[in-house]
């Protein structure tokens, strides 16, 4: 990881075509959009909820304001994903040695993924995205 901001990923990123895979599945997910990020470089993807105009909680969104801005994923020379969790759970996944903490972070919800380097991490990341979506839209399982 880098030192200084922004924060990415320098080594044991994913290959373009698995990265190309992350993109193509995450921007697909029902409730989100593919959009421009508020807080990340120009080569990043956001995930924007489309069916809310504010978080469920301030802390369930990486840029203040609209759209809601539940992840987005760094260009193919980076390969992390930025994304909010619960608190909790953003321990957890950090803990099980899947995230950091966002060296920005102002809730302790907000993490790195890292990028995925096979199939099954794929999943792994693709499953953290859902749950950032949830989080954001307020479902309730996962506010818990």
């Amino acid at each position: 990881m880098s030192s200084s901001g922004p924060q990415r990923q320098l080594t044991q990123r994913s290959g373009p075509d698995l990265w190309g895979r992350l993109v193509f599945e995450a921007t697909r997910l029902p409730h989100v959009r593919e959009g421009v990020s508020s807080v990340s470089p120009p080569d990043s993807r956001a995930l924007l909820v489309v069916d809310r105009d504010a978080p469920a909680v301030p802390e369930a969104t990486l840029a203040p304001g609209a759209p809601v801005e539940p992840a987005h994923l760094h260009g193919v020379h980076d390969t992390s994903v930025h994304l909010v969790l619960p608190r909790l759970r953003a321990e957890q996944v950090c803990a099980d040695g899947w995230a950091i903490p966002h060296q920005y972070g102002d809730f302790g919800t907000e993490v790195l993924v890292y990028g995925p380097r096979d199939d099954e991490e794929l999943g792994v990341v693709l499953g953290l995205i859902k749950e950032s979506i949830r989080f954001a839209r307020g479902d309730a399982a996962d506010l818990a």
